[in-house]
């Protein structure tokens, strides 16, 4: 229970009410989130876009910081956090490209403290404690079994995650088409030339002693790929 009473004396804090009083004042009375008017402050809350939790409660940027703030009416910020009866919305995004094409960094982007991510090179490293680069062939048959339960959990909905994204190379078209529509899933293109991922390859550290290794994935990836 600790780490409730220390976002409970956050919250009880003159600093935030100070803070919650200025955002109120230079917004107005509206809720960002459905666009509906209120008419008293008493009944906005701020929402902390990046979830506020016991670690990072201290950092004023994500904290205090007016630009992870949305104003909203204590109804949308039940419906926001799917708590009193309301259930998250839950969104299901396909992820996909060549080698180096930066899926990681865009799920990270756009992403929130709550959802799920299948990616098989993290599961790779979750499973053998090795880097995620490292993946032995051994190892491939337990992997793809954690990935498949995980799969079937997004496709039927099973836990209370918000949103899911699956990461993956997934360059034959009809594989995918069928990926998405199993998971009613957004397919999301990560469009990097291969020269792009040649160039990424060429400065990273953790593959600079697999460069001919990767350049066989991403020369793969192209030659397979189809729009």
């Amino acid at each position: 229970m600790a780490k409730y009473s220390i976002l409970k004396s956050f919250y009880a804090s003159e600093v935030w009410q100070n803070f919650r009083l200025v955002v109120i004042g230079e917004r107005g009375l509206r809720c960002e989130h459905c666009g509906k008017y209120v008419l008293k402050s008493s009944e906005l809350t701020l929402h902390h876009i990046i979830e506020l939790t016991p670690e990072n409660v201290g950092d004023a940027n994500i904290a205090l910081n007016p630009d992870n703030i949305m104003v909203v009416h204590h109804e949308c910020h039940n419906q926001i956090h799917g708590r009193f009866g309301y259930q998250f919305e839950q969104g299901v995004y396909i992820v996909y490209g060549p080698p180096l094409a930066g899926h990681d960094e865009y799920v990270s982007a756009h992403m929130s403290r709550g959802d799920i991510v299948v990616d098989m090179d993290k599961l790779f490293a979750a499973v053998s404690l090795l880097p995620s680069y490292d993946k032995p062939n051994g190892l491939l048959s337990n992997v793809r079994a954690v990935h498949n339960i995980l799969i079937d959990n997004i496709k039927t909905r099973y836990g209370k995650w918000r949103s899911a994204w699956v990461i993956g190379g997934y360059a034959e078209k009809r594989k995918r088409e069928r990926l998405a529509e199993d998971l009613g899933a957004e397919l999301i293109f990560c469009d990097v030339s291969r020269e792009e991922c040649y160039n990424r390859l060429s400065v990273d550290e953790q593959r600079k002693h697999r460069q001919d290794e990767w350049r066989g994935y991403i020369d793969k990836w192209f030659e397979q790929y189809q729009p």
